[in-house]
């Protein structure tokens, strides 16, 4: 809001709560000029909605913090719902190289969807068009199980998973598919084998109890 669109939402605040507007013009004048410091960035028009709600569900006077506030939860759901995907292709009066032009139509985009003036892009936009079966095959990817590149480089970290790997690689049974017979060890299906130690503790094995490996083999069979 502009500094000369506070006094007439004053105005219009006071019908709805007369404590809002003092008598003495100095001290409305102060008031305007502290509302317009807290209103600079919200719409006039979303401002007088914004008061109207606030006496629909609460007798308290109205504070302009109380409309800022409900204006920058407005703008984060828009953005937080608009992925910002700026397509240069949709704008043919831009000169490629003109960086600054691109900034400026970029701003603008973000400025129209904070306004209400265009609606969010949503995140389906990202794939769509030639390259969505790649973007949905690496987001499976992704989000169902660790992708060999990775799980290699972390081979050295996890010791455990990496002989599992290892052996179904070279077709050998792997042994921490099934629960460990042994009494002492307690190992769970996929954790490798233990042995007890001082104070409780259990110290893990680097290979599997030679029991486990033969159920294992069993079972597979």
């Amino acid at each position: 809001m502009t500094p000369d669109q506070i006094p007439q939402l004053l105005k219009q605040v006071s019908y709805a709560d007369p404590r809002v507007l003092p008598e003495d013009p100095k001290e409305i004048a102060g008031l305007a000029g502290l509302w317009a410091v807290v209103l600079a960035d919200v719409p006039a028009e979303f401002a007088v909605q914004a008061v109207g709600a606030h006496y629909a569900k609460s007798p308290y006077p109205i504070k302009p913090s109380d409309i800022s506030t409900r204006w920058q939860a407005l703008v984060h759901d828009r953005m937080s719902r608009h992925t910002g995907t700026f397509e240069p292709t949709a704008h043919p009066e831009l000169d490629p190289d003109d960086e600054a032009g691109f900034r400026q139509a970029l701003a603008a985009e973000r400025r129209a969807v904070v306004m209400g003036h265009q609606p969010p892009t949503p995140l389906a936009a990202i794939t769509s068009g030639p390259a969505a079966e790649e973007v949905e095959r690496r987001l499976k990817e992704l989000g169902t199980y660790m992708p060999p590149s990775v799980r290699d480089a972390l081979a050295p970290y996890r010791p455990a998973a990496a002989a599992r790997v290892t052996a179904i690689r070279e077709g050998r049974t792997d042994a921490l598919a099934i629960a460990c017979p042994v009494g002492t060890c307690r190992a769970t299906e996929k954790q490798p084998c233990t042995r007890p130690g001082k104070g409780g503790r259990r110290h893990r094995l680097t290979n599997p109890h030679p029991s486990r490996i033969d159920a294992a083999t069993g079972a597979a069979a």
